[in-house]
C-alpha cells in the first residue's frame, strides 16, 4: 500500500520530543515564551515583519479581515477552488465572499475575473495560493492598485512559497497560514498563523485572539478565543528548522511525476507556472477521474480529492446568492491528488506513475 501521506513525526522525530519536554517541563501552555519566539522565527521566514498565532488558517483569516474593518455589508473577492473554509472566514467576519472563476490552467484565481467581479461593496480581494502554487500575484496586484483595494493572500497550502521571486503572503496587507497537521508546516493538532508588515493590524490581530482584552480581564472589543498553544508552537519550532528540506524533496518529488506522466501522455498534469510553487499537493486531471481512481485504489495507491465540490455550491454558502464558476465546476469533477510527501521514497513515485499508465491504457 502507498498511502497518501504520513502524519508521525519522521526525522523531525528527536527535535519535536524536546520541544514537547521542554514546554512540559516549564508548565506554561497559553501565550508564553514558545509562541513569542515562534512568531519571531516564522515572521522572518515568510518575509514579514509580524507574525500572530492563532488557533486554526481559518481564524488567521477572519480576524484579519476583522483587523482591517473588514464586515457586514461588506464583499471579499475570492476563489471558487478551496477548501470551503476559505469563504467560511469572510463570512465569520460578517462580509460576503464573492466568487470570481479560476484560470484553466493555473487552477488560481483570475485576475481578469476578479476584476469583473468589483462592486462598490468590494472590500478586499482574497487569493487562495492553492495546492502550493502561487496565484497570479502580479496580475491581482495590478487589478487591487488600480482599484483600490487591499489583498489578504490564504498562504494556508503555500508556506514560503515565492511568486516572481518574492513570498507569498508579501504582496498583501496580511496573509494567512494553517498549520493543521496535513500542511508542509504541520503541527500535531490545529494551529495557524496571520502575518503582516503593518504594526497596527498586527496589534489589533493580537487583541482579537485574545477575547478583545487589552490588559487582563479589560475587553476593549469584541473578540474571540483563538490562540496558537505553546506545545503547538514549540513543535512548529522545531519543524520550522527541517521546512525547506522538505519543500527540496517535495519539489524533486514533483519533478519525477512531471518526467514520467508528462511523457507518458496518458494524463493531464497541471503546469508550474513559478519555481516557488512548493507542492503542498500534487493534483492531475482526468475526465474519468472517479474510475481512475478506483484503479489506482485496487493497485493499493491512495488518491484523494481536492476538492470534488467548488465552494460555491456548498449548501452552507446558498444564502451567499454566489455566481456559478464553471470553470473551477469543471475542474473539480477532474482532480485527483496523487501521494507526495516528504518521506515518499522514489519508487513509489514510479509505482504511481506507471499505475496510471496501465490504467489509461487498460480503459
Amino acid at each position: 500500500m502507498i498511502p497518501f501521506l504520513r502524519l508521525t513525526p519522521g526525522e523531525d522525530n528527536a527535535d519535536v520530543r524536546v520541544a514537547v519536554d521542554r514546554v512540559i517541563a516549564r508548565g506554561w501552555f497559553v501565550l508564553g515564551p514558545e509562541l513569542d519566539a515562534f512568531e519571531r522565527e516564522f515572521a522572518a521566514a515568510a518575509g514579514a515583519q509580524h507574525a500572530v498565532g492563532v488557533g486554526t488558517g481559518t481564524d488567521a483569516l477572519a480576524i484579519a479581515f476583522r483587523a482591517l474593518g473588514i464586515g457586514p455589508g461588506d464583499e471579499v473577492i475570492t476563489s471558487p477552488l478551496s477548501a470551503a473554509y476559505s469563504a467560511l472566514a469572510v463570512m465569520m467576519a460578517g462580509a460576503r465572499p464573492v466568487f470570481a472563476d479560476i484560470d484553466p490552467e493555473r487552477l488560481t484565481i483570475d485576475a481578469a475575473a476578479v476584476e469583473a467581479a468589483i462592486t462598490r461593496r468590494t472590500a478586499a480581494i482574497m487569493p487562495v495560493h492553492l495546492y502550493g502554487q502561487p496565484a497570479d500575484m502580479v496580475a491581482l496586484s495590478a487589478v487591487a492598485e488600480r482599484r483600490g483595494l487591499g489583498i489578504v493572500e490564504d498562504c494556508c497550502q503555500a508556506h514560503l512559497a515565492t511568486c516572481a521571486g518574492r513570498p507569498v503572503g508579501s504582496y498583501g496587507v496580511a496573509a494567512a497560514y494553517s498549520f493543521y497537521p496535513t500542511k508542509n508546516l504541520g503541527a500535531l493538532g490545529d494551529g495557524g498563523a496571520l502575518t503582516t508588515n503593518d504594526p497596527a493590524i498586527a496589534a489589533r490581530a493580537r487583541r482579537l485572539r485574545n477575547g478583545g482584552q487589552t490588559d487582563r480581564y479589560h475587553h476593549d472589543e469584541f473578540g474571540v478565543n483563538s490562540r496558537l498553544d505553546e506545545l503547538q508552537a514549540a513543535i512548529l519550532r522545531a519543524r520550522l528548522g527541517w521546512l525547506p528540506s522538505w519543500t527540496a524533496r517535495r519539489r524533486a518529488l514533483a519533478a519525477r511525476y512531471r518526467m514520467a506522466l508528462e511523457a507518458s501522455g496518458t494524463i493531464d498534469v497541471p503546469l508550474e507556472f513559478d519555481a516557488g510553487h512548493v507542492y503542498h499537493l500534487f493534483p492531475i486531471r482526468s475526465g474519468a477521474r472517479d474510475a481512475l481512481q478506483a484503479r489506482l485504489r485496487a493497485a493499493g495507491i491512495e488518491t484523494l480529492i481536492h476538492y470534488p465540490v467548488p465552494i460555491p455550491q456548498q449548501p452552507a454558502l446558498a444564502n451567499e446568492r454566489p455566481d456559478d464558476c464553471p470553470i473551477a465546476t469543471r475542474v473539480c469533477a477532474e482532480i485527483l491528488s496523487l501521494p507526495l510527501h516528504p518521506g515518499l521514497p522514489d519508487e513509489a513515485i514510479d509505482r504511481v506513475a506507471d499505475a496510471i499508465q496501465t490504467a489509461r491504457i487498460e480503459s
